[in-house]
C-alpha cells in the first residue's frame, strides 16, 4: 500500500511527533482524567442570547471538550475554536487567567489536537460567546495536520476512506449522519408503537433465500460447511410468523456480491416487516405512513427537495399497475401496452434483450423496467406484478398471472418492495423448484431450494403481507444526497495503491 505523504505533511507530522516525545518526556501525555460536564451546542443554545453585562456577573462556569479546530495567538492572549460532537465554541485564553507555562503550551499545540478547558462565559467585543479559560490542558496530541480549513477534503473518494476526518471538517457530512441515526431511530419507534415485535435473524445463512441476488460465500469450520452472508432475512421473517409471532420487524445488513454503484453497496441496510391479516393493500398504506414520519423526524418535513426538484411525501402515493405505467410513462396506447409482439418490438427499439419466452407480463415488465423507472420522480407505487419475477408473491385470485406485490418507487429509483405472501406450500415448493432449475441452468441469482422453510409452510402460515425498505437509498432522499457512499459510514472501497 503506498502511505507517501506530501513533504509539507511529512515535515508537519515530523514536527507533531517531536512535541510529543517532549510531553512524554513530562509525565503522562494521554491523561483520561479530564471530564467534560456540558457541550458547546447546549452551552450556545443556554446562554447564546443573553448579553455580557448579564453574563459576566453570573460567572457561569463550563467544563468542556473537543477538538481544535482553530487558533489564533495574540501576545499575552489567544483564542481558540473547540469542537466537539455537538459543535462549536470559543474559547479565550490569557495570561492573567492561565498562567504563563499554561499559555506557552497552548501556544504550541496544534489544530486538530484535543483539549480539555474549564473557565467561565463571557462575550467578546465581537459578541461571540465564548469561555474564559482558567484552566486548559492537552488531552490528545494529534500527528496529522488537518485538510486545509478553507477547502477541507475535497477528494471524493479520500472522504469515504478516511471518514473520520471528514466528519471533523464537513459539517454537512456531520448532519446527514445524524439525521441518519434520527430517522433509523423513528423508524424503530414507529414500527414499536403499532405492535410490530423487533427480531434479530441470522447473518450467516445454510441457504441463502428471500431475494434474487448472488451470495458471498463463506466457510465454517467447526461445522465444516458452506455458508452464505445473508441476501435478505424474510425466511427466517416469515418462519417467526409461523411460530405465532404476529407481527415482526428487524432493520439490519444484507451482502449482495453485485456490482458497486450510486445506488448499490455490497453492505447495506434494510429493514423488514411482516404482519400477519394484511394485504398488499394494508402494507402500501403503512408504508406511506413509515416513510413520511421518517421525513417529518429527521428533517422536519415531508415536503423535500432533491437534486433541486421537489418530492411530496405528505400527499398519498400514486398507485399504477405495471401496464397502466407503460401507457402514463412510455407513451403507449391501451392496445399496445397489451399487445405482446408491440411490446417486443418497443423493447428491441430500445436495444433490450427480450427473450423468445417471454409472455405478455414478463414483457410488459421488461419495458417497464427500461423506459418507465427512470420517470417515477414522485412516490408511485407499481402493483400487478407477473408471477415470474415474483418468486415468493401470492398469486392474485383473480388473475393468476399476477401477484399481489408491489415496489415503491421515488427519483426514479426502488425504494420498497412488498406483497402479500405466498402460504400455500405446495405452490411455495414448485416455485423453488423452478428457481433451482434456473440455477442449474446457470442463472447464479436463482433461489435455492429451502426445505425447512417449506416444513414451516406446511405447519400452517397465516395469510401474511411483508415488505422490506431500503434504508440506505431513504437517506439518500431524506440528506438529498446523490450517492449511497454519501450516507454510509464506511461504503465498500477498493484497496489502496
Amino acid at each position: 500500500m503506498d502511505t507517501a505523504l506530501p513533504h509539507d505533511d511529512n515535515q508537519l507530522i515530523a514536527e507533531r511527533r517531536e512535541k510529543l516525545a517532549a510531553i512524554r518526556q513530562q509525565g503522562v501525555a494521554f491523561p483520561n482524567d479530564f471530564k467534560p460536564t456540558h457541550q458547546a451546542a447546549d452551552v450556545i443554545r443556554k446562554y447564546g442570547t443573553l448579553p455580557n453585562e448579564e453574563l459576566e456577573p453570573q460567572a457561569i462556569r463550563v467544563s468542556v471538550a473537543g477538538r481544535m479546530m482553530l487558533k489564533r495567538v495574540m501576545g499575552k492572549a489567544c483564542f481558540g475554536t473547540l469542537q466537539d460532537a455537538s459543535g462549536r465554541i470559543q474559547l479565550y485564553v490569557t495570561l492573567d487567567n492561565v498562567g504563563a507555562d499554561a499559555l506557552a503550551a497552548f501556544k504550541h499545540w496544534d489544530l486538530g489536537d484535543i483539549l480539555g478547558c474549564e473557565g467561565t462565559l463571557f462575550r467578546t467585543k465581537a459578541g461571540e460567546l465564548s469561555v474564559r479559560a482558567d484552566r486548559v490542558r492537552l488531552l490528545t496530541k494529534s500527528l496529522r495536520p488537518l485538510p486545509d480549513k478553507f477547502h477541507g477534503m475535497t477528494d471524493q473518494e479520500q472522504k469515504y476512506r478516511q471518514r473520520y476526518v471528514d466528519l471533523m471538517t464537513d459539517e454537512d457530512s456531520r448532519a446527514r449522519f445524524i439525521a441518519r441515526s434520527k430517522a433509523v431511530s423513528s423508524i424503530r419507534n414507529y414500527m414499536v408503537e403499532h405492535g410490530f415485535l423487533e427480531v434479530e435473524t441470522p447473518m450467516l445463512h445454510p441457504i441463502p433465500g428471500g431475494a434474487n441476488a448472488k451470495p458471498f460465500v463463506t466457510h465454517h469450520n467447526a461445522l465444516d460447511q458452506q455458508m452464505f452472508l445473508r441476501i435478505a432475512p424474510e425466511l427466517y421473517l416469515k418462519r417467526l410468523i409461523v411460530g405465532g409471532f404476529d407481527r415482526v420487524f428487524e432493520i439490519n445488513r444484507n451482502f449482495r456480491n453485485e456490482g458497486i454503484s450510486v445506488r448499490h453497496n455490497p453492505e447495506f441496510t434494510m429493514m423488514e416487516f411482516y404482519a400477519a391479516y394484511w394485504n398488499h393493500h394494508d402494507l402500501m398504506d403503512f408504508t406511506e405512513g413509515v416513510l413520511r414520519h421518517a421525513a417529518r423526524v429527521a428533517t422536519g418535513s415531508a415536503s423535500l427537495t432533491y437534486a433541486g426538484k421537489p418530492v411530496d411525501l405528505d400527499k398519498p402515493f400514486a398507485r399504477l399497475s405495471v401496464r397502466d405505467a407503460l401507457v402514463v410513462h412510455a407513451g403507449l396506447g391501451e392496445a399496445e401496452a397489451s399487445d405482446a409482439a408491440a411490446l417486443r418490438a418497443r423493447l428491441k427499439a430500445l436495444g433490450e434483450e427480450a427473450p423468445a419466452h417471454w409472455k405478455l407480463p414478463e414483457l410488459q415488465f421488461g419495458l417497464f423496467e427500461a423506459a418507465v423507472e427512470d420517470k417515477l420522480w414522485q412516490p408511485t407505487f407499481i402493483i400487478d406484478y407477473p408471477v415470474e419475477v415474483s418468486p415468493l408473491a401470492r398469486a392474485s385470485d383473480t388473475n393468476p398471472a399476477i401477484t399481489e406485490r408491489f415496489e415503491l418507487f421515488i427519483t426514479g429509483r426502488e425504494y420498497a418492495n412488498g406483497f402479500s405472501e405466498l402460504n400455500d406450500a405446495e405452490d411455495q415448493a414448485a416455485r423453488f423448484a423452478a428457481q433451482a432449475a434456473n440455477k442449474e441452468a446457470g442463472d447464479e441469482e436463482a433461489m435455492y431450494y429451502d426445505a425447512d422453510f417449506i416444513r414451516a409452510l406446511e405447519y400452517g402460515m397465516p395469510p401474511t403481507g411483508g415488505c422490506g425498505i431500503g434504508i440506505d437509498r431513504l437517506i439518500m432522499l431524506l440528506t438529498d444526497s446523490p450517492s449511497i457512499r454519501d450516507v454510509i459510514l464506511f461504503p465498500s472501497l477498493r484497496k489502496e495503491g
